[in-house]
């Protein structure tokens, strides 16, 4: 079976048993494991230590306050089982909440709006696209950051065209899907990419590390 379609094994972490359950059952029939389903911020700590999952999913609001204890959780979950890869599911916009979670590690991170698992081919691809390790950020995160740019950004010096490139870099994009999205060639990506990475000053290491890094820039910008 191709990495593609290898089944994920998954942990849910949703107070509410009606989203619970329906998200389970989405993951279910596209023929992944289900390997805990629980409704609060200490399960889900202990069911990731227990079973060491290719994703967790989280809501950011669960008891008792329904504030951000699945957030703070998710970020406990990592420091049991360093490079846990966390989609945290919320009902608004909160930039902190993606900032915080790229911060607290290495491994896939994402965050989308509840009304993203609705387009269940998009949520599956990003539910595959973070348990592999990448990053996915709900474009309307992306939008509010690209809106309340400071004039002393320190994405300033990079050109019109580089930011289209980190927008998409900040959305979970690959090369090839930033390429077929700006119809220009894979070789044109990979010499934006670079480019901001330099003026990012992020020196050369890991290219997926540097990916993480410089969406943090631009989280902080």
């Amino acid at each position: 079976m191709s990495q593609s379609h290898t089944p994920l094994r998954i942990v849910i972490a949703e107070d509410s048993v009606l989203l619970r359950e329906g998200i389970s059952r989405l993951l279910n029939d596209a023929g992944h494991q289900m390997v805990a389903a629980v409704g609060d911020g200490p399960e889900l700590v202990e069911a990731v230590a227990e079973h060491r999952p290719d994703i967790s999913i989280v809501d950011v609001r669960m008891p008792p306050s329904f504030r951000d204890e699945g957030l703070r959780a998710a970020i406990a979950a990592r420091g049991r089982v360093p490079g846990t890869a966390v989609l945290v599911l919320s009902q608004y916009v909160e930039e902190r909440y993606a900032s915080e979670l790229l911060e607290s590690g290495a491994g896939g991170t994402g965050y989308l709006l509840k009304d993203r698992v609705a387009d269940v081919s998009d949520f599956l691809r990003a539910v595959r696209q973070v348990a592999g390790g990448g990053t996915v950020l709900d474009p309307e995160v992306v939008t509010q950051l690209m809106v309340r740019r400071r004039q002393n950004d320190p994405l300033g010096d990079l050109t019109p065209r580089e930011h289209e490139v980190l927008t998409l870099m900040a959305e979970g994009r690959s090369n090839n899907a930033i390429a077929d999205a700006l119809s220009v060639s894979g070789g044109a990506v990979e010499k934006h990419v670079t480019n901001i990475f330099v003026k990012l000053g992020l020196s050369p290491t890991d290219a997926d590390h540097r990916r993480v890094l410089a969406v943090l820039t631009y989280l902080r910008g």
